[in-house]
């Protein structure tokens, strides 16, 4: 599990919507099953896959026992070194707080840190930072506090949803100290790094630790430090023993021992490149971010779909499946013996989703594959089993403010084909409420070839658009077969 170390505090786990055209879905199913079926009559889907693992994301809000953990989390802080000493002393004047503030009573929401570039008044921060007030300026206002106690307004200029990256605008102006040169600093593992910022509200601090390195199972790079990266310090810089900008202070691993994460700078300097100190900031963050998604989407599934899917056998049946650097799969088996029966479980998921909200992670797709076989029971109870298996996957609510209640479709298919599988399927679509143009597919499919065994698949793609969300919804289907994988 992963966490933003975003505000003081914190440690919570993600996913949004807006109004949008609904397209009919029965329509829908029927395109699906007769582009699927240039093998013949197909059924519509339906899926269950494994929860998709959120990207890294912990929503920045104080725990309930905030006090405990601060003062366990500064217990543990090392006293820093002399070079983690001198750089704190000559960066401190361009470290900020970055808060959201709850606008009715100007109350606390959130605490996240950023730093001044240059000598300019622009600030590069994390975009989860800054998200409430990105998404709901109505409700949610940004300001900002430096080490010296001063503060004033936050003015959001640049989001960049994908890399978890913002750019604010305050009224005040750099030192010069952190600077984005257009030649940034090479690293080298094992290096050291300095990451500063503001954890758990405790006040400003700098945390030493080494580069390890460029982690590729997130689907956009991020820099792997070892080193603590505590709530609050989100957004803040990590530097090297020159004081170069190495990376943004992102998010920390909560199964693991000082395993942190960092924007690469790169991606920051290309998004400091869209503004100016007197830049007109967009009027609409919503839409900025709804276009981000939909680009991030298009890259996910053509990544998906670029070569055929994995095939791997489970029983008699051939599933489809897809591991990457960005996709892991995972088997598990329940064989007992005091059971009438056993199940294998095959599951593939995203290693990282896109944090959109404290309650939206999306742009993530899921696969999940059951296969039961019957050890003792008679066709009438294993398919009573089966079908409770069947009915047991959910779909969503129709009462989720962030996304549309399910709208879906059942019908039984068959490709053409010698190694083709009867299927009951059943396809499923819900509109983000806040994103136009974003949907979450979900198909869930059971064989019903055999008496006394069942394979169900599930597929799961989240935050797609409809072209794609059928597309993977395709060739997914089309690939389900018999015989063995190769």
């Amino acid at each position: 599990m992963m966490m933003f170390p975003g505000s003081a505090g914190a440690a919570v786990t993600t996913n949004p919507i807006s109004s949008i055209q609904r397209r009919p879905l029965r329509g829908l199913a029927a395109a699906l099953l007769m582009a699927c079926g240039s093998a013949a009559a197909l059924a519509a889907p339906a899926s269950t896959a494994p929860a998709l693992p959120a990207p890294p994301a912990e929503q920045p809000r104080a725990p309930a026992n905030h006090a405990a953990t601060a003062s366990t989390n500064a217990a543990a802080l090392p006293q820093p070194s002399s070079s983690a000493q001198k750089l704190y002393s000559s960066a401190k004047a361009d470290l900020l707080q970055v808060r959201s503030l709850l606008k009715s009573g100007r109350t606390q929401s959130s605490v996240g840190s950023g730093f001044l570039i240059g000598n300019s008044n622009l600030v590069v921060t994390n975009y989860h930072v800054v998200s409430e007030f990105a998404l709901e300026p109505d409700t949610y206002a940004g300001e900002w506090v430096d080490t010296g106690g001063q503060r004033g307004n936050v003015e959001l200029m640049a989001v960049d949803v994908l890399h978890d990256l913002a750019v604010v605008r305050v009224n005040r102006n750099g030192t010069g100290v952190f600077n984005m040169p257009e030649q940034l600093a090479r690293l080298t593992q094992g290096q050291y790094l300095y990451s500063l910022g503001n954890p758990l509200d405790l006040g400003f601090a700098i945390s030493e630790g080494a580069y390890n390195g460029v982690i590729a199972r997130s689907f956009y790079d991020q820099l792997m430090f070892t080193g603590p990266i505590n709530s609050g310090m989100s957004g803040g810089p990590s530097v090297t023993v020159n004081g170069d900008i190495a990376g943004v202070n992102v998010s920390k691993r909560l199964d693991g021992e000082l395993v942190s994460f960092l924007v690469p700078a790169r991606y920051a300097q290309e998004l400091l490149k869209t503004v100016t100190p007197n830049s007109a900031p967009p009027k609409n963050f919503t839409d900025v971010v709804a276009q981000q998604l939909l680009a991030h989407q298009k890259a996910m599934v053509d990544q998906l779909l670029a070569t055929p899917l994995t095939m791997k056998a489970m029983g008699p049946y051939k599933v489809p499946v897809r591991e990457s650097e960005q996709m892991r799969c995972w088997g598990r088996s329940n064989v007992k013996a005091d059971k009438p029966f056993t199940v294998d479980i095959t599951s593939c998921a995203m290693e990282s989703a896109i944090f959109v909200s404290g309650n939206l992670q999306t742009g993530a797709i899921g696969i999940r594959h059951q296969f039961m076989r019957s050890t003792g029971l008679d066709p009438v109870r294993f398919a009573q089993l089966s079908s409770a298996s069947f009915k047991n996957e959910g779909f969503g609510s129709h009462k989720d403010s962030r996304l549309t209640g399910p709208q879906c479709t059942e019908q039984f298919v068959k490709a053409q084909g010698p190694n083709s599988v009867p299927l009951r399927a059943v396809l499923c679509v819900r509109a983000y409420r806040k994103f136009q143009g974003l949907y979450d597919f979900a198909l869930l499919t059971a064989s019903t070839d055999e008496s006394l065994m069942n394979l169900q698949s599930r597929l799961d793609a989240r935050g797609v658009s409809y072209e794609n969300g059928m597309r993977t919804a395709r060739a997914f289907l089309e690939a389900l077969s018999r015989g063995t994988a190769q």
